[in-house]
């Protein structure tokens, strides 16, 4: 954990990905806090920057996410979280929170 920077908020960035499937479920931030309820509780937590306060997944919705491993980055920025999830990530209701495409412009650059 001493080798985690967490940027001048006190906030890493935290992918969670399905452990199962490998898709990305969503993006969130974690401060040290968060981090430590996730490692202690079994299940994530995050840091909400618009609310400013901790928030459990699934804690409201039911759709918990059960951790199975914490991974970092090379730079030791951005954490990689390998869960179970119990459904939805995503507050819309689709499993991941990257559900939509951009298209490209043109068929040429397919």
């Amino acid at each position: 954990m001493d080798e985690l920077k967490f940027d001048s908020n006190g906030l890493i960035t935290a992918v969670v990905q399905d452990a199962g499937t490998k898709d990305v479920l969503m993006v969130a931030w974690m401060n040290a806090e968060s981090l430590q309820k996730t490692r202690e509780s079994g299940e994530t937590w995050f840091w909400s920057r618009s609310r400013q306060e901790l928030w459990h997944k699934g804690g409201t919705s039911g759709n918990i996410q059960k951790v199975t491993e914490i991974r970092y980055d090379c730079d030791a920025d951005t954490l990689l979280v390998l869960v179970q999830p119990a459904g939805p990530a995503c507050h819309t209701g689709a499993i991941s929170c990257f559900y939509r495409s951009i298209p490209p412009e043109t068929s040429d650059n397919l």
